[in-house]
């Protein structure tokens, strides 16, 4: 399942690591629910259909109001004895180096600046944390799979990963995220496999959707899905999303809204 919605417009702010970032709620417009009604009411209306709606809007809500808190970086590991200690639920972003995890989680929390965009895919080697609003710590994850990093990087990058993963009681899921425009590399059916190990739920996110034309971006979606039925730590939506649209940024901030009530 994929939802389209609204693009939501990014704001300068000054969230640089160390400081605190712009608030944001006056940029994030409130999303109106629509009237529930009894099924039967209306002439084609149906109930359970309102009802759909009608979560669906109260899920955008939450996530609206949940990503207007404010945002900044917190703290960095490069080795599992640095992290800190739990400090409540946590979602962490994981991908291949360069599928845009940076731009994902900046226009999550309408920051351009919060997390930085490398243009050297395999720059980050440590997981970088950013407090929201008290509620919720996102965790920024070593980018894998760089075919120019040595060995020895890439042993360590996974290593520090697993450690992590197996150790953060507060880790509500991980968002894996794959470029929709390139076919999916054994990198990441190795991540995935290692997620199914260390029992952490994990849902696939597609970056870059604007790049792709809707059929091809239909079949993706379609073998992803298929994917993720054979990962028994796999949440079973796909979410679809644009960090220069913005589709899909609204969906997903209601998803992770859903994991912190």
């Amino acid at each position: 399942m994929t939802r389209t919605l609204l693009p939501l417009p990014l704001r300068e702010g000054d969230g640089g690591r160390g400081q605190s970032a712009t608030n944001v709620a006056t940029t994030l417009a409130p999303i109106p629910s629509p009237n529930l009604r009894t099924q039967g009411e209306g002439e084609n209306g149906s109930g359970t259909d309102d009802v759909a709606a009608s979560l669906e809007a109260a899920s955008l809500e939450a996530g609206r109001l949940l990503f207007a808190g404010f945002c900044n970086f917190i703290y960095a590991a490069q080795r599992i004895d640095q992290l800190p200690g739990p400090r409540g639920p946590e979602i962490a972003f994981a991908g291949r180096s360069n599928v845009g995890k940076s731009s994902l989680m900046n226009a999550l929390t309408g920051q351009r600046a919060l997390a930085r965009v490398s243009n050297t895919p395999g720059r980050t080697r440590q997981l970088n944390f950013f407090d929201l609003g008290g509620r919720l710590t996102l965790v920024d994850m070593p980018g894998y799979g760089y075919a120019k990093a040595g060995k020895d990087i890439k042993a360590d990058w996974q290593g520090l990963m697993f450690d992590y993963l197996r150790g953060r009681p507060g880790l509500r899921r991980v968002l894996l995220l794959l470029d929709a425009r390139i076919e999916l590399k054994e990198a990441d059916r190795a991540v995935m496999g290692l997620l199914d190990r260390a029992a952490v739920t994990f849902q696939l996110v597609l970056t870059k959707a604007d790049a792709v034309k809707p059929a091809a971006l239909a079949r993706k979606l379609a073998e992803v899905q298929a994917v993720a039925r054979k990962h028994p730590a796999a949440h079973p939506e796909v979410i679809v999303t644009s960090a220069e649209t913005g589709e899909g940024i609204e969906a997903l901030r209601g998803a992770l809204a859903g994991l912190v009530e």
